[in-house]
């Protein structure tokens, strides 16, 4: 066999897909665009590349090499988006710590990952109070702090952030290594028990870049992406590295906006101040920034987001609308680094009435570029492209986590077949929209975060008034979905039993980092009995259909 290598000549570079080469462009093209965080920085594309230098610096100098991991504890900010690329470009993983999780999975998390340096926002420091002398890892803390003041801790830190930048080098030259290295760790909660380390090569984070801008860039009008546009994210930057967009903004040169800590009237003051025209966020968010009433003296008009992480309704699209939101939905999983998916209007569908978009905005969408996603039953084959025939979603593309970290059997499952299995059902019409319908796991979504079904039943399980329990996910409007407990009460003490009484149990859980604080969102129903199957499980699909509203 012919060594294709041995065809080139033999001096020619043959460049990696690096992440350090995602900012040579916009660093040499637009320099002078901004970055801004709150009211705090602002600062040129020029500057954010001297600090990225300053950050590896620092790093090295406390002892970080290839391999290593350093997490990240912070609201949606310059310094985080600075950690996206000085991280990874040194050779070390970036850890995205989830800080919505209890105190004890962020535990399980910091020395699942083997963190050796973390960098944590003043504000979480309670968190890590709870948990401080059984961190194992973490060999030395750096502050992030916004406040005048340094807040009162038992940590003992090596620097605050902005000193430590400030004494450093602004010039640093980043390797070159293997572009199938790590580059970025998280954890999903997507399933029982732990939460399960999902991580992503450079290679990948590359390739999912260069598809998403080939996708949003190439639309003629609705839902294009493009250099004059302005960026704020509104999804966590913890979670999917907030949805690959910083690194597509990033590399486009266009100005960026962080908000910090989510708050409706200071989003919808950022969006008016800073002329924001692109986004992206969960539609609980999007809700709450609707009804704020704050959003009346905001025009919206020029506004473009993206809505992902739980299904759009039909109610919350039209009112966007009629704001002139250019609302659209986008799909993806943790594991698929997220985004497989984008729900533009075909050019014909333009001139179509609110009713009609929402109708196909609301949809799941259309695979992006590189993206080969099927709709298979049971035994691999594609269902017909029909808009009716439900099927799994199963994909494949450049950019799907190779696996879960250190979890070799699930790993195997969630490529069961050389195929990613989302657990999605969906179908898919003739024009090659896909639209989920239902979902294989027993998990719930709310406000774009998982609470599994499992462990919320296993918690009221212990109470002893109970005897059976099931929960299951309740449409809401504001969450997306909210907990209801359908709950069979012991004879006995039936009449001592109330809807507070099981909340209260709960909440305790909650209290003690045991379980999601999001469980406070809990419904109870009190029900004669649970529907099994035929062989003697909880049968969810009978309760969703007996307990749920009727969709209309």
């Amino acid at each position: 066999m012919t060594d294709v290598r041995k065809l080139g000549t033999d001096s020619a570079h043959d460049p990696q897909l690096l992440i350090k080469q995602l900012i040579h462009t916009p660093v040499v093209n637009a320099p002078d665009q901004e970055i801004v965080y709150r009211d705090l920085h602002r600062y040129s594309y020029r500057e954010l590349y001297g600090r990225i230098c300053r950050l590896a610096n620092v790093l090295v100098s406390l002892g970080v090499k290839a391999g290593d991991t350093v997490a990240v504890m912070d609201w949606d900010s310059n310094r985080y988006l600075e950690c996206f690329f000085a991280v990874p470009m040194i050779g070390a993983v970036l850890h995205t710590i989830n800080v919505r999780l209890s105190p004890e999975q962020i535990l399980y998390t910091i020395d699942h990952a083997e963190d050796d340096v973390l960098l944590v926002n003043g504000e979480f420091l309670p968190i890590l109070e709870q948990i401080r002398g059984r961190i194992d890892t973490v060999r030395q803390y750096i502050l992030l702090n916004d406040e005048p003041t340094v807040p009162e801790t038992h940590l003992d830190f090596t620097g605050e952030y902005e000193a430590l930048l400030a004494a450093a080098d602004a010039t640093f030259d980043f390797p070159d290594f293997d572009e199938n290295s790590r580059a970025t760790t998280f954890y999903t909660t997507g399933t029982t028990g732990m939460p399960k380390g999902v991580f992503f090569s450079h290679r990948q984070l590359v390739l999912h870049t260069l598809g998403v801008i080939a996708t949003l860039g190439t639309s003629v009008s609705q839902g294009r992406f493009h250099r004059e546009d302005v960026y704020m994210p509104i999804t966590p930057m913890f979670h999917v590295h907030a949805w690959g967009l910083p690194y597509v903004a990033t590399t486009m040169g266009v100005k960026q906006v962080y908000p910090g800590r989510y708050m409706p009237d200071h989003l919808l003051e950022l969006i008016a101040r800073e002329k924001v025209t692109f986004s992206h966020c969960v539609p609980t968010i999007l809700h709450m920034l609707l009804k704020s009433p704050y959003s009346a003296k905001v025009d919206l008009s020029q506004w473009k987001v993206i809505i992902g992480g739980a299904s759009m309704s039909k109610a919350l699209c039209l009112d966007a609308l009629k704001r002139g939101i250019d609302l659209f939905t986008g799909y993806g999983m943790s594991e698929t680094c997220p985004i497989l998916t984008f729900s533009q209007l075909l050019p014909e569908m333009i001139a179509d009435g609110p009713e009609a978009q929402a109708e196909i905005r609301c949809k799941t969408g259309m695979p992006l570029a590189l993206v080969d996603l099927r709709i298979v039953d049971a035994e691999m084959n594609d269902v017909p492209r029909d808009g009716k025939s439900s099927g799994e979603i199963v994909v494949r593309t450049p950019w799907l986590t190779q696996g879960y970290l250190k979890d070799h059997r699930t790993s195997e499952k969630l490529w069961e077949g050389g195929w990613l299995h989302t657990c999605d059902v969906a179908n898919i019409d003739a024009k090659g929209y896909v639209k989920i319908t239902d979902r294989t796991k027993d998990v719930i979504k709310i406000g774009g975060e998982w609470v599994s079904s499992l462990e919320l039943e296993d918690i009221l399980a212990h109470h002893p008034a109970v005897s059976e329990v099931a929960v299951i996910g309740l449409p809401d409007e504001r969450w997306g979905e909210r907990p209801l407990a359908l709950v069979v009460v012991k004879p006995d003490i039936k009449e001592k039993v109330t809807e507070k009484t099981l909340q209260h149990h709960v909440h305790e859980y909650a209290d003690k980092g045991m379980i999601s604080k999001q469980v406070v969102l809990l419904k109870v129903r009190f029900v004669e009995m649970i529907d099994k199957t035929s062989v003697g499980k909880v049968s969810k699909v009978t309760l969703r259909e007996k307990y749920l509203p009727k969709q209309a």
